[in-house]
């Protein structure tokens, strides 16, 4: 009788095949070692691979048969986020780890990770020591959230051990498992910080590179931190924005009519600026009211939600 799950292991794959093996053999080697088998499982989901991952996975885990493996498939390529949320509604465990499947990190640092759990946090991320590719522009990233968000920890961009209510209370879109971190810390959950080690890819190549990936992330960081800001105080950045726009409008349009009556000097393009801050700012304003609107019917739904 296998006992209860207290960890799940949620592991996204997407044309990983040459690494299933290993990662299997990694995973079950670690946890009979430690005499966590009963304790823990491994969720895996076929992020819709186009090589034979999904029957690698198939393929291994018969060969484990003392190891809890659940799995998963996407029909076709939906994201990790997409893929950590599919596992989650799977797992059993209280506690969920994001772990690729790259085999980049290593099993034993997720034990560190899910013992400061226990210790009382409510998440806990990695802090990478080692070769990165793309490490100038993880600091960047990083230095970019801490920033914005204030946040108590030096990496979001690494494995990570949380509580699985996180995953059920936070909004989560495509590719917003970067900000995990930030959007679980803006609820209240308490952050904490490991260091884990970094290793090379064992086969294949990440999927992570390019101008465009970077151009995503800056994008996506910006609207998390207009999600958590803005959304929550509309008229606050808007009203604001709108109210200083009005103000030069008029103040404009009254240096322009200073200037025809007394210095019979007309200069029409004034007009035009009176025109279009006057108009900009009401614009805001009227954005800002109608923002008000839908955070309160956010807010209503949160609560029905938790209710």
């Amino acid at each position: 009788m296998r006992g209860k799950t207290d960890v799940s292991l949620i592991i996204p794959a997407m044309n990983e095949e040459e690494n299933i093996p290993l990662l299997f053999e990694h995973i079950h080697e670690f946890l009979l070692k430690e005499n966590l088998l009963d304790r823990w499982e491994v969720v895996i989901v076929d992020d819709g691979s186009g090589d034979g991952t999904y029957s690698k996975i198939l393929e291994t885990m018969e060969k484990y048969p003392d190891l809890k493996v659940k799995v998963r498939r996407h029909q076709k390529n939906l994201g990790v986020t997409a893929a950590l949320e599919t596992g989650s509604k799977v797992a059993s465990g209280d506690i969920l780890v994001f772990f690729p499947a790259d085999l980049q990190f290593h099993i034993d640092d997720v034990k560190r990770l899910v013992d400061r759990i226990a210790d009382g946090y409510d998440l806990v991320t990695g802090k990478k020591r080692g070769r990165y590719e793309k490490a100038f522009v993880s600091k960047v990233y990083n230095y970019l959230s801490k920033l914005l968000f204030r946040i108590p920890v030096s990496d979001m961009n690494s494995i990570k051990a949380f509580k699985k209510e996180i995953i059920e209370n936070i909004p989560l879109r495509k590719d917003w498992h970067r900000y995990i971190v930030p959007l679980a810390y803006y609820k209240g959950y308490s952050l904490a910080e490991v260091e884990v080690n970094l290793y090379p890819r064992a086969h294949g190549k990440s999927k992570f590179k390019g101008l465009k990936r970077v151009i995503i992330g800056f994008f996506d960081l910006l609207a998390v931190k207009f999600q958590l800001s803005f959304m929550r105080k509309p008229m606050l950045f808007f009203g604001t924005i709108g109210g200083i726009s009005t103000t030069l409008g008029i103040l404009v349009g009254l240096f322009a009519v200073y200037m025809r009556v007394f210095r019979h000097h007309g200069y029409r393009p004034l007009i035009y600026l009176t025109m279009f801050l006057v108009i900009s700012g009401l614009i805001l304003f009227t954005v800002g009211l109608m923002g008000e609107m839908i955070a309160g019917l956010y807010d209503l739904i949160e609560k029905k939600c938790r209710d």
